[in-house]
C-alpha cells in the first residue's frame, strides 16, 4: 500500500543513531509512536527484497544497472538503517538539495508532484530517468527514445541509492538524485561510468501501481489499478457484488460477467477459488488486475466447455481484471450461524437498541425458497412494536436487535464457550485449519468483555482461563499444521500472563525444534520440568531433543572435517601425483631403449613381428 506524508513533513533516511538521539531529545509519545512505525515498514520492505528477478532494460540502451541484493541486506551492519523515517525536516523547496541518507544520498527537488502519497517497496512505478556523470554527460536516458520504463521497487533492478530515493517521491514529481560510488556502481563501474565514479539520476515519478502477494506464495499477485473507497474489506459472511472479466495469457476471454456485476457470498466462492480470496483484501470500488497461478484458478483439470462455460485448458495461468462494486456485511449474531444479520442498508448515528428498549420496527418474513409467510409494516400496514429481551418476538429477532459487541457479559462468554466446544470438535475430527479458526475468535470474544470492563471476579477467572485455552488450543492446530511460527506466538502470549504454563512451555518448545532452534527449545523445557518435574511428555521430549543436538553436533563436525581438510588431502593428492609422474618417466625411458634396441637391430623386430 502507499505510504503517507504529512503536508508539513518531508521523508527523510536516516541513521539508528539518529533515531536514538531524537528519542531521547524528546520523549513524546507520538514521535515514538512515528519512529516504531518506521520501523516496522522498513523491516517488512527488507523481506520484499529477498525476491529479486532479472529484468531486460526494454530501451536497448545501456543496461539499468542490478542491486546486489546482498549489500542492501547487509545494510543491518552499517550505521543507517535505510528507509526509516523521521518526520522532522521541513519539505524541500524547488531548487532545495537536501542530504536524505547517512551514507551520501543527496536530492534535489525540481519539480512538485501531486497529492503525498509515495510508493513503497514492492509497488510496480513507471520512471523517466536520465543518468550522467558530474561533468554533464549522459550515461543512459529513456528520454531519448520517450519510452519510459516500469518496474518493481526492491527487486534489483536499479542501483540501490535510486531505489530508495524514489520512495521518497510523489506522482508527477521530479528529483536529481546524487549517488556516491557505494550506492551506484562502485568499484566496478558500468558502461560509461567509470569506476568510483559518483553518478546523479533525474527522475521523474509518472505512476505507480500497489502490488501484493495475496497469498504470500506468489499464487495471486493484485495490482491495485484504482484504489476504492475507505469502506471494506469484506469478511468470509460479507455477500459482494462484483464485475470481473477472466483472460487466459493469450488474451482469450474466458469468462465475463454483466455491466451490473453478479453476487456472492465470499464464504461461498465464485467462479475459482482465487476470487473469493482476492475480494477479502479489497476495499469498495477498488479495481485490480489479478494474476492467478492454476493451483488457484482450474489447476491440472482445467474446465470443459458446455453451453455456458468457456473451455479453460489445464494449469492454464488467468489474468482476472475485477471491481469491487459494494458488499452488504453479514453479522454471525448468535456466534453459531443460527442467527445472521445482512445489512441492506446503513443506518443513521451509533446508538443501536439495548436490553429494554422500545424499538419500531418493519419486516418480510419468508421461509429459504422465498414463500412469505408474514409481513408488517408495509402498504400502509402498522409496524411491529415490542420491548427488547421481554420475549414478546422469536429470540432470534430479539438476538439480531443487538450487534455482537452489545451483548451481555453472560453471553459474550457463553459464545466464546460455544466457539471452543466447536474447535475441540474439529480438532478431533482433524480438521486443524478450522479448528485454528474457532480457537482464534476465543479470545477475540473475550476480548469483547474486557473493554466493557463490566465484570465480577468470578467472570474475570472464567475469561482469563477461555482467553488462555484459546491460545494454547490454537497453537495445538498450529502445530499440527507444521506453523511453527505462529504456535511461538501463541505459546509466547500465555506465558506473558502465566510464565509457568507448563503445557504452553512444552508447546513452544515443540515449535522451536520444528524450526531447529534447539537452545531456546531446551531452555523452555528446562523450565518446564521445574515446575512439573514429573510430567512425562515433557522427559519424552527432552530425549528427543538430547537425539536432535547429538545429530546437529555430528553434522558440524563433519562440515567443520570437511571445511579443514582439503590442505591435507591437497597435499596427499600432489604426492601421488608426482609418484605417478617418476614411474610414468621411467616407463618412457625403459621403452626408450626398447625402441632403440628393436631399430638398431631389425632381425629382431622380424622375429617379434612373426610371432605375433
Amino acid at each position: 500500500m502507499s505510504s503517507f506524508v504529512y503536508p508539513a513533513r518531508e521523508k527523510h533516511l536516516c541513521s539508528n543513531s539518529s533515531v536514538k538521539n531524537a528519542q531521547s531529545e524528546s520523549a513524546a509519545s507520538d514521535h515514538q509512536h512515528t519512529q516504531k512505525r518506521a520501523l516496522n515498514r522498513e523491516k517488512k520492505n527488507r523481506k520484499n527484497l529477498k525476491n529479486p528477478y532479472n529484468f531486460q532494460n526494454k530501451i536497448g540502451m545501456v543496461e539499468f544497472s542490478k542491486v546486489n541484493i546482498k549489500d542492501i541486506e547487509d545494510d543491518d551492519d552499517e550505521e543507517e538503517e535505510a528507509g526509516e523515517e523521521v518526520e522532522s525536516a521541513p519539505p524541500l523547496e524547488v531548487g532545495e538539495e537536501r542530504e536524505i541518507s547517512s551514507n551520501g544520498l543527496k536530492k534535489k527537488l525540481i519539480k512538485r508532484g501531486l497529492h503525498w502519497e509515495t510508493p513503497q517497496f514492492g509497488d510496480e512505478v513507471t520512471i523517466h530517468y536520465v543518468g550522467s556523470l558530474l561533468d554533464g554527460s549522459n550515461f543512459v536516458s529513456t528520454r531519448a527514445g520517450n519510452e519510459p520504463i516500469t518496474f518493481k521497487l526492491g527487486h534489483g533492478n536499479i542501483v540501490g541509492g535510486l531505489d530508495r530515493g524514489i520512495l521518497t517521491m510523489m506522482k508527477g514529481e521530479i528529483a536529481i538524485f546524487t549517488l556516491p560510488p557505494e550506492l551506484a556502481y562502485g568499484a566496478i563501474g558500468t558502461a560509461g561510468v567509470p569506476p568510483n565514479s559518483t553518478v546523479q539520476f533525474e527522475v521523474e515519478l509518472l505512476s505507480w501501481i500497489t502490488v501484493v502477494d495475496v497469498c504470500r506464495d506468489g499464487g495471486i499477485i493484485k495490482k491495485i489499478m484504482e484504489n476504492g473507497e475507505q469502506i471494506g474489506p469484506p469478511g468470509d459472511l460479507d455477500e459482494v457484488r462484483v464485475n470481473y472479466k477472466a483472460m487466459l495469457v493469450d488474451g482469450t476471454i474466458v469468462a465475463k460477467t454483466p455491466e451490473e456485476g453478479v453476487e456472492f457470498y465470499v464464504k461461498d466462492g465464485h467462479f475459482c477459488p482465487a476470487l473469493a480470496k482476492a475480494v477479502k483484501t479489497m476495499k469498495r470500488g477498488e479495481r485490480v488486475n489479478l494474476v492467478v497461478q492454476p493451483q488457484y484458478a482450474f489447476g491440472e483439470a482445467g474446465r470443459k466447455s458446455d453451453n455456458e462455460l468457456s473451455f479453460i485448458p489445464p494449469n492454464s495461468v488467468l489474468s482476472i481484471f475485477v471491481e469491487l462494486l459494494s458488499f452488504k456485511p453479514v453479522i454471525d449474531i448468535t456466534g453459531d450461524l443460527k442467527v445472521t444479520k445482512k445489512v441492506l442498508k446503513e443506518g443513521e448515528g451509533t446508538v443501536t437498541a439495548n436490553e429494554g428498549a422500545a424499538v419500531t420496527i418493519r419486516y418480510t418474513a419468508m421461509l429459504e425458497d422465498g414463500t412469505i409467510y408474514d409481513r408488517k409494516g408495509f402498504d400502509d400496514e402498522q409496524p411491529l412494536q415490542f420491548i427488547t429481551d421481554e420475549e414478546q418476538v422469536i429470540a432470534g429477532l430479539d438476538r439480531a436487535e443487538k450487534a455482537p459487541w452489545e451483548m451481555s457479559t453472560p453471553e459474550r462468554i457463553e459464545a466464546a464457550g460455544r466457539k471452543k466446544e466447536e474447535g475441540n470438535q474439529l480438532f478431533k475430527n482433524g480438521k486443524y485449519q478450522r479448528a485454528a479458526k474457532k480457537y482464534e475468535k476465543v479470545p477475540q470474544a473475550v476480548d469483547y468483555v474486557s473493554q466493557d470492563g463490566t465484570y465480577s471476579d468470578e467472570d474475570e477467572k472464567i475469561l482469563k482461563s477461555l482467553r488462555v485455552s484459546g491460545w494454547l488450543n490454537g497453537a495445538a492446530c498450529c502445530l499440527k499444521l507444521n506453523n511453527f511460527g505462529e504456535a511461538i506466538n501463541l505459546c509466547s502470549k500465555i506465558l506473558d500472563v502465566e510464565s509457568c504454563n507448563v503445557k504452553a512451555l512444552y508447546r513452544r518448545a515443540q515449535a522451536y525444534m520444528g524450526v531447529s532452534e534447539l537452545l531456546l527449545a531446551e531452555v523452555d523445557i528446562k523450565k518446564a520440568l521445574e515446575v512439573d518435574p514429573q510430567n512425562r511428555e515433557v522427559k519424552l521430549m527432552q530425549n528427543n531433543l538430547k537425539q536432535l543436538q547429538a545429530e546437529s553436533n555430528k553434522r558440524d563436525a563433519k562440515l567443520y572435517r570437511a571445511m579443514f581438510s582439503p590442505q591435507s588431502t591437497d597435499a596427499s593428492i600432489r604426492t601421488k601425483r608426482l609418484k605417478k609422474a617418476d614411474d610414468n618417466t621411467k616407463d618412457e625411458n625403459v621403452a626408450a631403449m626398447e625402441t632403440d634396441n628393436i631399430v638398431v637391430n631389425p632381425v629382431l623386430l622380424i622375429q617379434s613381428q612373426d610371432d605375433v
